[in-house]
């Protein structure tokens, strides 16, 4: 018993050693070298600072902003580049610190907040919210198609569900759908150019959304 033991343990150890001088299995951060800087959007309307907490005692007033979903051009860290109408690449050195479609989540819930509509995050609130905005983000890159007058381009296919979303009159309606876009210029295809013309885009499409959901 002792032998057999000891023969199993050894050779156990044997093999983790051999494992370990392959290196780490997982290894945190990946293996690229890390970015010098990492690109985010942030919210040009937000509410003002110091303000009190928004309040309503009617819960359909609220509007629960869901994550957009996204192609799987989009489900990266990386920024597509639309080089002709059939490919695409990405912009070497732009990296987001967060996958796009969160980080205009957030956009979205600031900008619609700022106009006095009480907005419910997904990952921090359990109650009920009184309509639900979500979408697919379908365009969220750099367009350089034409070459004399590159642009980046945001759209955003939106769906407002719930008592009081905007119907194509203006009536209440249970359920809306609309398509937001936005394409600003470049001034070169530097990330950090490209960064804040998406910044300026995402905004805009943003400030659209926000007037397209009826006040509370």
């Amino acid at each position: 018993m002792m032998r057999t033991l000891s023969f199993t343990t050894a050779g156990t150890l044997a093999a983790l050693a051999a494992v370990a001088a392959c290196g780490p299995l997982v290894q945190i951060g990946g293996n690229d070298k890390a970015p010098p800087s990492l690109l985010a959007l942030r919210a040009t309307a937000v509410p003002a600072p110091g303000a009190p907490p928004m309040a309503t005692t009617d819960p359909r007033a609220t509007v629960l902003v869901l994550v957009p979903a996204v192609p799987g051009t989009l489900q990266t860290l990386r920024l597509p580049v639309t080089t002709t109408d059939t490919t695409i690449a990405y912009l070497t050195g732009a990296t987001w610190a967060e996958q796009p479609n969160r980080e205009f989540q957030r956009v979205l819930a600031d900008t619609i907040a700022a106009k006095g509509i009480p907005v419910l995050d997904p990952r921090q609130s359990t109650a009920a919210s009184g309509r639900t905005l979500s979408g697919t983000l379908l365009d969220f890159g750099l367009d350089v198609r034409n070459s004399a007058s590159a642009v980046v381009r945001v759209r955003f296919d939106a769906a407002l569900t719930g008592p009081g979303a905007a119907g194509a009159k203006g009536t209440p309606t249970p359920f809306a759908i609309r398509r937001f876009d936005a394409s600003v210029p470049v001034a070169s295809q530097n990330p950090t150019d490209v960064a804040i013309a998406l910044n300026t885009a995402a905004n805009t499409v943003a400030a659209d959304v926000a007037a397209w959901i009826p006040q509370p």
